[in-house]
């Protein structure tokens, strides 16, 4: 799952946490760069300590994946989307290296920037 997507569910906007219900958190993720946006966004607050348990139950409730085995597939894409003037935030693009290498969909609402990923499966959880 995308930050924003986290932050949907915390907030309990947009569906999202009826999805999670349907699918299961045993069948959700997160990055470890999902956490570490959240982290930041809860720092930069007005409501520090309260966001950043938030970010804490979060880390908790899901299965953390780690970057490592998404770093080849990151350098690679990246210098895909760099030839073809498409590049999207390094933070995106790990995060959905991270989705790939773990052959995972991605759950955004960022879908316009990270449907730019080769082999990338995308679901939006966000209703509008």
């Amino acid at each position: 799952m995308d930050t924003n997507i986290c932050v949907f569910l915390l907030k309990d906007a947009c569906g999202v946490k009826k999805r999670l219900d349907e699918v299961g958190r045993e069948r959700c993720f997160v990055s470890e760069i999902t956490l570490a946006e959240l982290y930041f966004g809860a720092a930069y607050s007005g409501r520090k300590e309260e966001k950043m348990k938030e970010v804490d139950f979060i880390g908790r409730y899901f299965k953390v994946l780690p970057v490592r085995g998404a770093l080849r597939a990151f350098g690679e894409v990246k210098a895909c989307l760099q030839r073809e003037g498409r590049l999207i935030d390094d933070f995106d693009l790990l995060i959905g290296a991270t989705a790939v290498a773990n052959e995972l969909v991605m759950v955004t609402d960022n879908v316009r920037h990270l449907e730019r990923i080769p082999g990338i499966r995308i679901e939006n959880w966000v209703e509008r």
